[in-house]
């Protein structure tokens, strides 16, 4: 059993896929960062808050408390108040980090793509076989002349 689990785990694919994973965490943390520190505060301007991860909503406030009350704490107070919140705004923001990490990984793979595509060697373009009697072009496997009708014999 060890034998096959060293097989499987030393391939040349579940290493690459090993190493792949790792470099995705470490993107994807570089991403949350931009998302979190560059792109929620100017969204925050924006709607009028200094810190959109801290947007919530109070769905029931705790006993000899008010709604009113729990709203004008921050997030995390508010729960450890014992308040029932929907927190909408570390939603957005990982809806907005999710974009963020597509879009980039979208113009990745398509960098990639035309990076390969100028590596590649163009292939060589197969002549068409033509007829020897009436110069019509014919499939290889041909024995006769779909055209002519002449026979043509194997190829060579």
């Amino acid at each position: 059993m060890w034998k096959e689990f060293k097989e499987f785990a030393f391939k040349g694919n579940v290493m690459d896929m090993a190493v792949g994973v790792m470099i995705g965490a470490a993107f994807g943390a570089i991403v949350t960062s931009l998302v979190n520190h560059i792109f929620m505060p100017l969204l925050g301007l924006i709607v009028g808050n200094q810190n959109l991860d801290k947007l919530f909503l109070v769905l029931k406030a705790p006993e000899g408390s008010t709604a009113e009350e729990i709203g004008r704490m921050s997030l995390e107070k508010a729960q450890e108040a014992g308040a029932t919140v929907l927190a909408y705004g570390s939603f957005i923001s990982a809806v907005i980090n999710f974009f963020l990490i597509a879009i980039i990984i979208f113009m990745f793979v398509k960098l990639i793509k035309k990076a390969t595509s100028l590596v590649k060697k163009p292939e060589e373009k197969k002549e068409a076989r033509k007829c020897p009697y009436c110069k019509s072009e014919i499939a290889d496997d041909a024995t006769r002349c779909p055209h002519c009708t002449s026979e043509l014999g194997a190829k060579a």
